[in-house]
């Protein structure tokens, strides 16, 4: 099989940038300081950084012969025990380079994935870690398994145990994926059975998006009084926590948070991450959650807008949640285009009203203003409906009742026999 992709506590690593001359420098750079940040939400240290940039890619090491002997020597310098690339590599890049440096060589798309693998708690949480795991190695395979045919001496007639052995593990995998799959399918109807009910009873729900490590479970925390997890570092947030939440003058509704988006998020993890997903892509409206205090802020939103597009949410409703703006500068909030808009910080509660209002107010533009009548024998029915919408006021009526409420659309077409015309 393929190395090992994870990071372990004690491990000391080197982080590589790569890029080609036609991308701009500074991007490289964003995302080197980005892959430090992901070594150390794995448990693992920064002990020296590199940056290469390439007129193309490397066939057989992704990178110059030159700068992977450099590699070597950092290695050997550093006491290293992983070399981390911020690029994908196949299974024969990584081979050689393995080969050249002694140690462990992973990507990018291995370092996220063993984070998610530490971080899953849930039974679906780590099925789609395992998911995604298995769809990214598959590939892989090929330069994993050169090896072993090597050892067996060459010649004529030695091919064969090789290949099969290549195509047993290959097997394997997929007979494993389909598994996977169907149990996801599972997870799936069961949480589509809880979400009929909550829209049965027509609670209006929020999900909360945005950038890894921008604040979402401390907002959640904060709007909720829940006790999610919260920690400062990336991915701190794997399965989906869903929260009831009292917004002033109006229905009780509920706030999802969700798995944050990074950029170049491998392809497998949007497939396995589908399912955490569909809770946001049920909810009525999405607070995009933005870390007002990162430097690369613009960058963020951009990358959480691609996958806004990607997941189809564009018709959305979306409130802007700036986070931290008691450690952004003040000039920050200038900078900010999108509307509707919060600044808020989740660590000092700043802001956190006017959020909840404005949640309000979302939810109540969702509705419209109607007169519903009920004759004598039907009042009691005003009692459903008081638990399902706020009742503005009650008139009596010679021979029944008049109740002034709002209703959403769902509501409207429940209620349509007692509309007053």
């Amino acid at each position: 099989m393929t190395q090992q992709a994870h990071v372990n506590v004690q491990d000391r690593a080197i982080v590589i940038g790569v890029g080609l001359k036609s991308e701009p420098l500074s991007e490289i750079k964003e995302n080197l300081l980005e892959l430090e940040e992901l070594v150390t939400a794995a448990g693992g240290e920064v002990v020296g950084s590199l940056i290469q940039v390439l007129p193309q890619w490397n066939p057989s090491t992704l990178i110059g012969t030159g700068k992977v002997e450099e590699i070597a020597e950092m290695v050997r310098d550093s006491h290293a025990t992983v070399v981390v690339v911020d690029h994908q590599l196949s299974g024969v890049q990584q081979r050689n380079l393995a080969q050249v440096t002694k140690v462990r060589v992973i990507d990018r798309n291995q370092l996220i994935l063993d984070i998610f693998a530490q971080r899953a708690q849930t039974f679906e949480g780590k099925l789609q870690v395992e998911l995604a795991q298995l769809l990214d190695q598959m590939p892989r395979m090929v330069g994993a398994w050169l090896e072993s045919l090597s050892r067996q001496g060459g010649g004529i007639g030695t091919r064969g145990p090789g290949e099969t052995a290549l195509e047993n593990d290959r097997r394997r995998i997929r007979e494993r994926v389909a598994i996977i799959k169907k149990k996801l399918e599972g997870v799936r109807k069961n949480r589509a059975q809880h979400r009929q009910s909550r829209r049965r009873h027509e609670i209006p729900s929020f999900a909360l998006i945005g950038y890894t490590n921008s604040g979402k479970s401390s907002i959640l925390n904060r709007l909720t009084g829940a006790q999610v997890m919260a920690k400062n570092q990336v991915f701190a947030t794997l399965d989906p926590t869903t929260r009831k939440i009292f917004l002033p003058d109006g229905p009780p509704a509920v706030v999802t948070d969700t798995v944050g988006f990074i950029r170049k998020l491998p392809t497998q993890l949007i497939e396995a991450f589908k399912a955490t997903l569909e809770e946001s892509s049920e909810a009525d409206v999405l607070l995009h959650v933005v870390d007002l205090s990162s430097p690369n802020m613009e960058r963020q939103i951009e990358v959480v807008e691609a996958l806004i597009k990607e997941f189809n949410w564009s018709d959305k409703k979306i409130i802007h949640v700036y986070n931290k703006c008691d450690v952004a500068p003040l000039e920050r909030q200038f900078r900010v285009k999108h509307y509707p808009r919060v600044f808020v910080s989740a660590l000092t509660g700043q802001g956190m009203e006017q959020l909840k209002k404005l949640m309000a107010n979302t939810v109540s533009e969702m509705q419209t203003d109607v007169q519903l009548y009920f004759p004598r024998t039907e009042e009691y029915k005003i009692f459903d409906l008081g638990r399902e919408a706020t009742i503005l006021r009650k008139e009596t009526a010679t021979e029944g009742t008049v109740c002034y409420t709002q209703l959403t659309p769902n509501l409207m077409s429940r209620w349509k026999d007692y509309l007053v015309k």
